[in-house]
């Protein structure tokens, strides 16, 4: 029996019954109704996170960034999630990505932080009538969800649509980007919020300093959860038929391994602490390190795989420097 016929395979006079291109003026109309309902939306999307980045800096401690020395915490409390980012980067087997689009990902990173914070307000709010396991579902349901879906809409409205966004790997490149600018808004927050605990027998820099160790300890770990999802969805952009549920696996992934993250770091350092006697600052370190050692490692494997995936069908010089027209020029 004849298999049948795809929609490629259907005569012309069939377009606009199964098949559609822009042809009549309604037409041209449509797609460009289409573009600036979308374009709006992103300029909506970025004028409210300058908005609410501004209303930070004059209603909370935020401002106080301003102040050299804590300027200077929070670059430095940066440094290790830059790094990882790099690291990511340099894991890149195909063209090497325009700075510009990494640090308009990195702005949009910043910049959506404050929707995060109020999402996640709310998302508080509306838990804190359940009695029972209110934390746990706040983490799983809110933060995680929220947060690491904010990153990802960071690459989404920019990276993904840039044409330089051509292999599976872009995806995790950026949502690194994405990582690192959270990760640095966030910890300008809580190296300023703490300001407010010092006193008489706490210095300026002995407060703040021991939270930027913190937060640099933590930092990588929105790099690290951003870049799971991200690499997801390059897949999806790569694999149109099941791009939904590409991007719905990343998020989850990624999703999951932050609220464990966000709910473990409240209870293992101090049972070790009560159980060893080591104290909670080594105890916090330790947990922080081996837990995004581990998820970092899942990363490390999925990019690994895709190098050698990039180079079984390149060879292995590979074509870096090359223009990747579609993924592995399929």
């Amino acid at each position: 029996m004849d298999e049948p016929a795809s929609d490629r395979d259907r005569p012309s006079d069939l377009a606009d019954a199964v098949s559609w291109e822009p042809e009549s003026t309604l037409d041209h109309l449509s797609v460009w109704l289409y573009r600036s309902i979308a374009s709006g939306i992103r300029f909506i999307l970025i004028l409210a996170s300058i908005g609410i980045l501004a209303t930070l800096l004059i209603v909370t401690g935020l401002g106080a960034v301003t102040d050299p020395l804590v300027f200077s915490l929070v670059v430095l409390s940066a440094v290790p999630a830059l790094g990882l980012a790099i690291f990511i980067k340099m894991a890149d087997v195909g063209v090497n990505e325009p700075l510009t689009v990494l640090t308009g990902t990195f702005l949009l990173g910043m910049l959506f932080a404050g929707f995060a914070g109020i999402l996640n307000s709310v998302g508080f709010l509306v838990l804190s009538v359940i009695p029972l396991f209110t934390t746990v579902l706040f983490y799983y349901l809110v933060v995680g969800p929220v947060e690491e879906g904010i990153k990802l809409l960071a690459v989404r409205l920019y990276a993904y649509r840039h044409r330089r966004f051509d292999a599976v790997i872009d995806g995790a490149i950026y949502g690194a980007a994405a990582g690192l600018g959270f990760a640095t808004i966030e910890n300008a927050l809580y190296i300023t919020a703490s300001l407010e605990l010092v006193g008489p027998t706490r210095t300026v820099i002995e407060t703040i300093g021991e939270t930027t160790v913190v937060r640099a300890l933590a930092g990588p770990g929105h790099v690290i959860y951003s870049a799971i999802a991200g690499f997801y969805l390059g897949m999806a952009k790569f694999n149109p038929r099941f791009a939904g549920p590409l991007v719905i696996k990343g998020l989850t992934v990624a999703a999951l391994i932050h609220a464990t993250y966000n709910l473990l770091v409240q209870i293992i350092p101090g049972f070790v602490t009560a159980v060893t006697g080591v104290g909670f600052f080594t105890a916090l370190v330790v947990f922080i390190i081996v837990y995004d050692g581990l998820a970092a490692y899942y990363l490390y494997r999925k990019l690994m795989g895709y190098r050698r995936a990039y180079r079984s069908t390149r060879g292995s010089g590979g074509n870096r420097g090359k223009p990747e027209l579609i993924e592995f020029d399929a």
